[in-house]
């Protein structure tokens, strides 16, 4: 392989730029011309590209979201948006692909693969949901960003004898606010694998909580759980307590990336370049007990990723 491209898709994650960074200059050190595309599938079926050097990938590795830039595209979702991008690659000289994001990123690569481009996926997602990998680059960045800001608004609940509900991504999936909610301590922690009653699950633990001698919670929710002001009020209503709901939003996408995620990403892009050029085959790549390796595509996108129910368990048997 000679040519091969590189771009993110979907939500962007810390260390994506580090993967970008991998790739480039692991491609160029093994006689490959990279092109980086912009704005993900979009900017590929519109053939908007950059030739990328060494010098193109300096100074980011410490720099969160991607300097390819990420866009949703409807247009790829059709049976010809695709085939227009497979075109596109042909027509542009692109051998391979290295794709980064998460599961909607990969079945895009999926489709191209079927189309006759070899595509190689990099899991690059803050939510941790990618079944194939222990871990997703991005996802350690963002659970430290909850823990600090977190740890802000425990002050000022301590201060106010208050509750504080939280709420950080996960549509659905709970990682980063069990980890996250561990981190912190919270009181309670609501996740969507995990069916909850908030009678008997949030209302009667604080009263209970409150009969111990405690003054002030930390409540974290997945999005995915239900508004965090409605429940706020509840709570409120139900303790007596004063409560504020807090929704952090999309500041746990952003910011520099850990040490764990830098490096994830510089082994996950290194892993990707070599694949493309050296097996010429399609697959994601995954991080397994601390080893990079691969599963092909179709492979991949068929596990499923479960939730430690004993974990989380664990998380509310220490929270009191």
């Amino acid at each position: 392989m000679k040519t091969i491209g590189v771009l993110t898709s979907g939500g962007d994650a810390p260390g994506m730029n580090a993967a970008i960074r991998a790739v480039v200059r692991t491609a160029i050190e093994n006689n490959m011309h990279v092109l980086g595309i912009n704005n993900g599938y979009d900017g590929l079926m519109k053939g908007d590209v950059i030739e990328m050097n060494l010098r193109s990938v300096s100074n980011i590795l410490n720099r969160g979201g991607t300097i390819l830039h990420s866009a949703r595209s409807e247009g790829f979702k059709t049976e010809a948006g695709q085939k227009k991008a497979a075109e596109m690659c042909k027509a542009l000289g692109i051998e391979g692909l290295v794709i980064i994001g998460g599961d909607g990123s990969f079945r895009g690569a999926q489709a191209l693969a079927t189309l006759g481009i070899t595509c190689v996926g990099i899991p690059g997602t803050i939510d941790n949901d990618i079944a194939c990998t222990d871990e997703t680059i991005g996802f350690d960045t963002a659970m430290n960003t909850v823990m600090e800001m977190v740890d802000k608004i425990r002050d000022t609940a301590e201060s106010h004898s208050r509750c504080s509900v939280v709420e950080v991504m996960g549509r659905d999936a709970g990682y980063i606010a069990l980890y996250s909610g561990i981190a912190v301590g919270a009181t309670i922690i609501l996740v969507p694998e995990v069916e909850y009653d908030m009678q008997k699950d949030v209302i009667d633990v604080m009263k209970r909580t409150l009969a111990t001698g405690k003054h002030h919670f930390v409540i974290i929710v997945a999005e995915g759980c239900g508004l965090a002001t409605k429940m706020a009020k509840e709570i409120e209503e139900e303790t007596g307590v004063e409560t504020r709901a807090t929704i952090l939003g999309h500041v746990q996408r952003g910011g520099s990336p850990t040490v764990k995620d830098r490096v994830l990403a510089s082994r996950m892009g290194n892993y990707a370049a070599r694949v493309l050029r050296y097996d010429n085959r399609s697959c994601i790549v995954a991080e397994k007990d601390n080893k990079i390796v691969d599963y092909p595509i179709n492979e991949a996108l068929a596990m499923t990723k479960e939730l430690d129910i004993d974990t989380y368990r664990m998380a509310h048997e220490i929270s009191i």
